[in-house]
């Protein structure tokens, strides 16, 4: 029996962040209410760039923002945002995310919110993958 729920334990996924350098440098975590993915690729006119996917559409908004919260608490706001994928998936894209970089770094929540929606997503574990993350964005990497 313990070995059954070793086992069992063992198959089910793990939340973590994770960092690819390859075909483009990508952040990426996934929870049972959304996933979130950061992506930098220096063949853009905009290189950065944020998804966060629900199950259920995001709202037509004006805005879009992000408060992260702990030891670095910071807001962020656009009304550069975009829907696709029947509205499950927004996105912003950006010539810089110092911010969002430092937000999901140095801070233990993030929550994303557009309208009356939004998604608390966990940043626990987060730091190293984006310090990953940022030296491949500087061309440390890839």
């Amino acid at each position: 029996m313990r070995l059954a729920l070793a086992l069992i334990l063992l198959a089910t996924p793990l939340h973590a962040w994770e960092f690819r350098a390859t075909p483009v440098c990508t952040l990426s975590h996934a929870t049972p209410d959304a996933s979130v993915t950061v992506s930098y690729n220096p063949r853009l006119p905009e290189p950065y760039a944020i998804a966060i996917t629900r199950a259920l559409p995001w709202p037509e908004s004006p805005t879009f923002g992000m408060r992260f919260d702990g030891a670095r608490p910071l807001a962020i706001g656009t009304d550069r945002h975009r829907l696709s994928e029947g509205g499950r998936t927004l996105t912003v894209t950006d010539t810089g995310f110092g911010n969002v970089l430092d937000g999901l770094e140095f801070n233990a929540s993030a929550t994303a919110s557009a309208g009356a929606d939004s998604v608390v997503v966990d940043l626990a574990g987060a730091a190293e993958p984006v310090r990953a993350f940022r030296a491949c964005a500087e061309g440390g990497i890839a």
